[in-house]
């Protein structure tokens, strides 16, 4: 067993006990989960173990190796990253309460899954650079899927009010604890917006790294298809709502159709290849 499959192991089993331990007092009846330094504590040192599991899987002497479930795995890390420093600026406790299992079932994935390939020319700085934006670019397009399902779930029992005679269950309890709509949409349209500007340094690097390699700068290939696919997807959703004034269920459906592209870019055809295919 690779050192890389025992950090992923045990990334998500931090994962998973932060997830419990923020849940715990919402079982057990509470109306508020566990959150503060303790939680955001914790958070660092699971994504320390998280990163040492991507820094021994990904990364070789001149060479770099990914797959579906190591690319999902590295979005969901960047993603969770950029959550943790955002946590310094606004309170968003509540969303661990989905964060925290998503990323459990990731890096579960990628220590089940460990298969990987050498990328081509990873000598390349301009492909290492390209990389590791677009890897940015996908894991905050990550969380901002998983917040949009949040604000939809959000919006759904909003509308669904309970009755003075009706009790509320776990699920109810814990969307009290989540932010209000509107902080969530500001926060929703500024990782958007963040990730729409990584998508575009993808884009660019992406065609400089064709053009060295290939002499195309836009090579008609499913990475370069799904990309350009989810730029477009969330450069209209910026436009519908700086002069539309799109938000809630548009906006929601916008960002998950940005992110389905982005998704089958590179993870969707790797999966289909390594898991369905059975080729490397």
């Amino acid at each position: 067993m690779s050192l890389g499959v025992i950090y992923h192991l045990l990334a998500a089993l931090g994962y998973a006990a932060l997830a419990i331990y923020v849940w715990q007092p919402l079982i057990a009846g509470h109306e508020h989960i566990k959150s503060g330094p303790t939680t955001r504590a914790g958070l660092l040192i699971v994504l320390l173990l998280h990163a040492a599991a991507l820094q021994q899987s990904l990364l070789g002497y001149h060479t770099l190796h990914l797959g579906w479930a190591l690319a999902l795995s590295a979005a969901v890390w960047l993603g969770m990253l950029v959550f943790w420093l955002e946590s310094f600026v606004i309170r968003l406790d509540g969303l661990l309460l989905i964060l925290l299992p998503a990323s459990a079932a990731v890096t579960l994935l990628a220590a089940v899954f460990p298969q990987d390939h050498s990328v081509a020319h990873a000598d390349s700085n301009w492909m290492r650079i390209h990389l590791l934006i677009a890897l940015i670019a996908y894991g905050i397009i990550t969380v901002a899927a998983l917040q949009s399902l949040l604000m939809a779930a959000l919006d759904h029992y909003l509308h669904r009010p309970v009755t003075p005679t009706e009790s509320r269950g776990t699920l109810g309890r814990a969307l009290d604890t989540i932010p209000p709509l509107l902080v969530q949409e500001r926060l929703l349209f500024r990782l958007i917006s963040l990730g729409f500007f990584m998508l575009c340094l993808t884009v660019i690097t992406g065609a400089i790294v064709s053009w060295q390699i290939v002499g195309v700068l836009f090579p008609f290939d499913h990475k370069t298809v799904f990309t350009l696919l989810s730029w477009f997807t969330f450069g209209v959703l910026l436009l519908g709502r700086r002069y539309r004034g799109w938000r809630g269920p548009i906006a929601l459906r916008w960002t998950l159709a940005g992110f389905a592209f982005i998704l089958l870019s590179y993870t969707g055809s790797r999966f289909v290849i390594d898991m369905i295919l059975q080729r490397g």
